[in-house]
Parts: C-alpha cells; sequence; structure tokens
C-alpha cells in the first residue's frame, strides 16, 4: 500500500510549491478586460474596502465617503464580524465586447448587493445572497453572478454591499461572458467528480458493510456522506438543487454541515483506531468533543447562530490537531492503521493549510487552490477506503495465524499440564506446611499485638485516672484545709464562751454579786465578746463555703463520671462541659482564660460518661499545647456551642502551638503522638474518634503552626434515629 501511495503524496506536494512559488500578485488599481486577458480575478489594491459596524450605512454615505482603504490581500477575507462590508473595484474594458460578466465564487453569503452605474450615470442596485429568493438571481447558479454593461474602451466604478454570518469571503473573476461560463463549468464539473467518488465510496462501503459486518465501515459511511455534504453545501450545490425555496435550511446548512460531519469523523476515528480499548482517556476526550459538537446544533436551532458557528471553527481546529497527535502517537506504537489514517490525513491537512493560506493571501487564489479542499477530501475519501479494504486481510490473516496459534498452544498445554501436575502437588504440600507454619506465627503474634494493645489501653487510662485523681484531691484539699484551719480559732472561743457561761452560772451561789458581775464585765473586755461573736459567725461561714465547695467537686465528679447512667440518656451538654473544667481547674495555668460561648441547647441523648471522656481529652490536649509554647502571654481556651439541624456543635478552641498539616492529618490514629517518649501513648485523641463514631457523630479539626487548633464536634440530638 505504501509503495502506491508515496508517487501521489509526493506529486501533490511538488503541485502545491509551483503553485505557490510561481504566482506573483498584481498591483494595478485598475481590473483591465482586455482580448489578451479576457478573465481576471480582482486582487490586491484593485479592490478597496470600507467597514460598516453599524450595519446601517446607506448607499449614498457609501458613494462619498473618503474611508475606503486599499485590500492588501489577494483576495477579500474578512472572516466571522457582524460588520457590513462594502468593496469598490474600478472595471477598464478592452476586450471588444460590451457586455462583461463578473463572478461571486464564494456562495454562502447571506445577504450581497450589487451597485452598478446606468447609461444614464445613476446608480441601481441588484440584490442578492442566499436570504434573498433563488428565483430572482439574474443568472440561476450557486455562484452570484451578475452581467454588467461596460462599453468597450471605457471604464465604470462598482460597489458591492456585503453582510453574513458566516466567513465573508469575496473572491470575484470577472471577464467576458464565455470566459466565465467556462469557469462556472470546471468548476461544477469537479465538485461533480468529487461528488460522484463519494457517492462511489458510499455504496462500495455499504456492500462491503452489510458482507462483513465491522462497524468501522458503518461510521466511515457516516464519516464520507456528512463530509461530502458540508462539500456540497460550501460550494452551493445544496442551495441550488435542494432548498433554496426554504430559508430555515439555508441558515441552518452549514452549521448542520459542519457538526455532524465533525461528529462522524470522531465516531469513525475512534472505532478504526479502537480508542475505547486502546486509550481509555482520549476516548473521554472524542466523547467531550462529540457532546460539544451536539450542542451547537441546539444553539444553532435556537438562533445562536455565529456562535454556533464560530464554536465549529474552534472544535475543527482543535478536534482535527487532537486527532492527528492521537494517530501519530499510534503509529510510533507500529498501528498499521494509524499508519495509513495519519498518511491520508497528511494529505487532507495539507490541503486545508493551502486553502488557508490562499484565504489569507499567502498563496494565489486559482482553481487549483480554490478547490483544494475537495480534491484533499476526495484523495483522504480513497485512501481510508483502501486502508478499510486492507482490514479485511489484516482481520483474515490474524484470524488463520491465531487458529494456528492456539493449535500448537492446544498441543504444548496438553504436555505442560501433564508436567505441571507432579510439579504442582509437590509446590501445594510444601507451601501448605509453609501457610500453616505461617500461621502459627500470626497467631502468636495476633496474642503479643492484643496483649501490648491492652496494656497501652490500660495504661492510658491510669494516666487519665491519675490527672484526674490529682485534680480532684488538689480541689478538695483547698475547702478542707479552710474548714481544718477554722476548727482551732472557733474552739478557742467556744471555751471562752464557755468560761463567760460558767461565770454566770456561779453568780446563784455568790454573796457579792455586783462583784463577781464587775469581774464577769471585765473578762467581757479582755476577750472582746463582739469580736468573738463575729468570729464564730465568720468561722460557721467559712465551715460552710468549705462544705459547699466539696459538695460542689463531688457533684462534678459525678456528673463527669455518670457511673449511675451507663445507659443512653438525656443530658445537658453544658454540664458536662462544666464539671470537666471542674475537675481540670487545678491543673489551668493563671494566664489561660476559658471563654463560655454557650448557646441554648435542648438535651441531647448520649452516652454522658464517654462524652465527658471526649472533652476531658480534648481540653487536656489544649492545655497541653498552651503550656508548649516557648512564650507565655495571655492564653484562652473558648467553648462555644450551637444547634445546626439535628446536631448540636460543640467547638473548643485554644491559642496553643497548633499543629502542621502531616500531623493533623494522623492526630486520630492510635499510638501516634508528638509528646516524647514515655509522656504519652498516643490514644487519647484515638479514643475520642471512636466515642464521636460510636455517637454518629463527626469531628473536625482546624490548624496552623502557631495559630492554635480548633476540635468542632457534632453529636446528634437524637441518637436513637441514627443507631
Amino acid at each position: 500500500m505504501r509503495h502506491l501511495i508515496q508517487p501521489v503524496y509526493s506529486k501533490f506536494v511538488c503541485l502545491l510549491l509551483l503553485v505557490t512559488l510561481f504566482r506573483l500578485p498584481a498591483w494595478a488599481d485598475t481590473i483591465h478586460i482586455s482580448k489578451n486577458f479576457p478573465l481576471q480575478l480582482a486582487e490586491y489594491g484593485q479592490l478597496e474596502f470600507l467597514l460598516d459596524p453599524s450595519g446601517k450605512m446607506q448607499f449614498k454615505d457609501a458613494l462619498h465617503s473618503t474611508s475606503f482603504e486599499k485590500l492588501k490581500k489577494q483576495i477579500p477575507n474578512f472572516g466571522l464580524t457582524k460588520d457590513a462590508i462594502w468593496l469598490r473595484f474600478t472595471i477598464q474594458n478592452t476586450s471588444g465586447e460590451n457586455d462583461l460578466m463578473f463572478n461571486v465564487t464564494y456562495p454562502i453569503l447571506d445577504l450581497i448587493d450589487l451597485y452598478y452605474p446606468d447609461a444614464d450615470g445613476r446608480y441601481q442596485m441588484i440584490p442578492g445572497g442566499e436570504l434573498r429568493p433563488f428565483k430572482s438571481r439574474p443568472v440561476i447558479h450557486q455562484n452570484f453572478i451578475y452581467n454588467i454593461n461596460i462599453p468597450n474602451t471605457t471604464s465604470q466604478t462598482f460597489y458591492l454591499r456585503i453582510q453574513s454570518r458566516e466567513t465573508i469571503l469575496v473572491p470575484i473573476y470577472i471577464g467576458t461572458s464565455r470566459e466565465i461560463y467556462n469557469k462556472l463549468y470546471n468548476d461544477d464539473l469537479l465538485l461533480s467528480l468529487y461528488i460522484g467518488i463519494i457517492l462511489v465510496m458510499v455504496f462500495y462501503n455499504t456492500f462491503i458493510f452489510f458482507s462483513v459486518r465491522d462497524w468501522s465501515y458503518f461510521y466511515y459511511i457516516l464519516y464520507i456522506l456528512f463530509v461530502g455534504l458540508t462539500q456540497m453545501i460550501i460550494h452551493g450545490f445544496g442551495y441550488r438543487f435542494f432548498w433554496h425555496d426554504n430559508l430555515f435550511i439555508t441558515e441552518q446548512s452549514v452549521n448542520w454541515a459542519g457538526a455532524l460531519s465533525g461528529i462522524a469523523v470522531l465516531l469513525f476515528v475512534q472505532n478504526f483506531l479502537h480508542v475505547k480499548e486502546k486509550a481509555p482517556w482520549a476516548y473521554r476526550i472524542f466523547t467531550l468533543f462529540i457532546i460539544v459538537y451536539s450542542s451547537t446544533l441546539v444553539l444553532s436551532v435556537l438562533g445562536y447562530y455565529s456562535i454556533a458557528y464560530a464554536m465549529i471553527d474552534f472544535l475543527a481546529i482543535t478536534g482535527v490537531s487532537f486527532i492527528l497527535l492521537f494517530a501519530i502517537s499510534q503509529a510510533f506504537r507500529q498501528s498499521k492503521p494509524a499508519r495509513i489514517f495519519v498518511f491520508a490525513w497528511t494529505i487532507f491537512i495539507l490541503a486545508v493549510i493551502t486553502f488557508v493560506l490562499k484565504d489569507i493571501g499567502i498563496i494565489p487564489y486559482n482553481i487549483f487552490t480554490s478547490h483544494i479542499l475537495v480534491i484533499g477530501s476526495g484523495m483522504e475519501v480513497v485512501l481510508l477506503s483502501f486502508a478499510l479494504a486492507d482490514k479485511i486481510n489484516t482481520f483474515k490473516a490474524e484470524k488463520e495465524a491465531s487458529q494456528a496459534l492456539a493449535l500448537q498452544i492446544s498441543k504444548e498445554n496438553e504436555q505442560l499440564v501433564r508436567e505441571q501436575n507432579i510439579i504442582l502437588e509437590a509446590k501445594v504440600q510444601e507451601r501448605t506446611e509453609e501457610l500453616q507454619n505461617s500461621n502459627k506465627d500470626l497467631n502468636v503474634a495476633l496474642t503479643n499485638l492484643k496483649d501490648t494493645q491492652t496494656r497501652l489501653v490500660e495504661k492510658e487510662k491510669m494516666a487519665s485516672l491519675g490527672q484526674l485523681t490529682a485534680g480532684i484531691a488538689h480541689e478538695i484539699n483547698n475547702p478542707i484545709n479552710f474548714v481544718t484551719s477554722n476548727i482551732k480559732p472557733l474552739k478557742l472561743d467556744i471555751a471562752d464562751l464557755q468560761e463567760l457561761l460558767n461565770r454566770y452560772a456561779q453568780l446563784k451561789g455568790s454573796e457579792n454579786v455586783q462583784q463577781e458581775l464587775a469581774s464577769i464585765e471585765q473578762f467581757k473586755r479582755e476577750i472582746d465578746i463582739d469580736y468573738i461573736h463575729e468570729e464564730i459567725s465568720s468561722l460557721i461561714k467559712g465551715i460552710e463555703d468549705g462544705a459547699a465547695r466539696t459538695a460542689e467537686i463531688v457533684k462534678g465528679l459525678r456528673t463527669f463520671s455518670r457511673l449511675d447512667e451507663s445507659d443512653v440518656k438525656s443530658i445537658d451538654i453544658h454540664e458536662g462541659l462544666d464539671s470537666t473544667l471542674v475537675l481540670l481547674r487545678n491543673g489551668i495555668p493563671s494566664n489561660v482564660n476559658i471563654i463560655k460561648e454557650y448557646s441554648e441547647l435542648p438535651k441531647i441523648e448520649c452516652y454522658a460518661g464517654k462524652v465527658n471522656q471526649v472533652f476531658m481529652n480534648i481540653l487536656s490536649n489544649s492545655l497541653n499545647a498552651i503550656k508548649s509554647k516557648k512564650e507565655h502571654g495571655q492564653e484562652s481556651i473558648t467553648i462555644a456551642t450551637r444547634q445546626e439541624g439535628e446536631f448540636v456543635v460543640i467547638t473548643i478552641r485554644d491559642t496553643g502551638i497548633g499543629m502542621s498539616a502531616e500531623v493533623k492529618e494522623k492526630i486520630f490514629d492510635p499510638f501516634f503522638t508528638t509528646k516524647d517518649v514515655g509522656e504519652g501513648t498516643g490514644l487519647g485523641l484515638s479514643i475520642v474518634f471512636s466515642i464521636i463514631e460510636k455517637h454518629r457523630g463527626k469531628i473536625i479539626v482546624n490548624s496552623a503552626p502557631g495559630e492554635g487548633a480548633e476540635f468542632i464536634i457534632y453529636l446528634p440530638l437524637d441518637l436513637s434515629s441514627h443507631l
């Protein structure tokens, strides 16, 4: 296949170079039609243009405008624009004939109006364009063809006004009627040959499809049908022969053909190069292109015509580039279909490049370059048909080879099975013994691991119990000491009062009552009876306060532990927080301020003791994080509560050292700790996580080094509904 295709490719490239190198631009200001040059292409400085962004400029304004500019391209190409374009050109006739014609060979312009001078020198207008009635054209053809009368040896100036939602391209051929009709015949003949090739390929591949039932042929039929339809529409054949009376199809045909041909190309390449099996990532990109192409059809029908046209242009550029790059990558992987595809598409892309270079004026506009897309597309269609035909031979050869290989493998497998059975039995026995030994070792390791885990959990419990006991001992010791210190002075005061009462009691048998009363009054002054009364009241109040403080601590301990409430109970979450703070009060440094931002909350169902353990572990960590700071200023721990839907949210935020992202990811892992060896087991936050998980809640941690840490706990109001 390659040795047949290579000479064709070489000749194509050489012809392209010849056309490019040996055509020089003309810079005359007037289009001169003579006997020697009866057909001319209006180009370069022979045309002047004026842009009308508003689209409302009248002919009289254009006629007297001084803003016309010389065309610096070979042919007018204004791309996709909403501006109305005015063209002005002068034709000098020395051909010996008075009646000339000019032919605008780009048939998909929405509006094109010709202004020409009549015999009296006044300008008349001939309306034209795809959106105007086809039967009213001076010459019934898909191109815009006009008869113009220029007396021999004279010249006349003409104006064209063009407006279109597609790309505005205005190649103008001017000449005698004979030459114009010859050109029309040649152009139509070339396109007819192309359509003939497309139809032959469609019928041929349809026959092959029903013979071999290979879906590559089906998608290829769609591909060549829509590509051929696109070329027919671009060259005006569809409008001329089928739907020139249907304005809706006329407006939509270019976009529809472009989108459908793009989708057909993608479907064909997907199947032909087995994209889904070989590159799933590329298959997803192909699917995305198909979806976006489909959206342009919707946009076009909804009236967003220009947007759809621009999207199709963009998708065509990016899609062709992606397909070619993917095919090249597959070709380097020794894929024969990919190599043929790359070769066929290279020819087509060279044709596209030539077509674009012609439009922007780098290479000349002529019959070859103006029909290069038709030529390139036809060659591509034929080459891909050869590739599909070769695929049948490939399938046949692969099938025969696979059958032979399968037979050989079957024989070898029989021999291998016999040999391997003996080896396998020995291996199975050996492996069974190894597994049994490994199982014993694993059981021993599992037992050791469980023992270690149990000891670590007990150690964590004992550490928490020790911390809790120390706090309780310190908290109770303060009021007990206060009571103890009040007892001795209270005894002394009571002894003085007893002495005073005894002296009053001795008055009954005394003969000198007045003297004894004076002595008693002297004793009152010595003991300061008023002060004793005040001191006794103060000491008794101190003892009462100490007893009340002790009762408060005991109540907090009872609330914290909830030893009598092991089942799910409805509790006030604030009581749990406050009781935890009471037990931790001894460990809270003087520079740490506890800030409570409690909201009104309903009671929640939970395992109260477990939830209090969560508060104890998190608050202990917060205090440790604050104590770990190198510089100690005024610090704080903020405890906030709120309700969010069916959850109660408790936020505990500290101003400690914070933690890095790496540490934050691991803090809930069992045995992970940032403390020194021997100072922590790494089970505190792991237990917190398991308790919250048991309550069907969640915990979120926000922290950064030097910015403290924030623990956000979500607990359901009704635990029974989440179990």
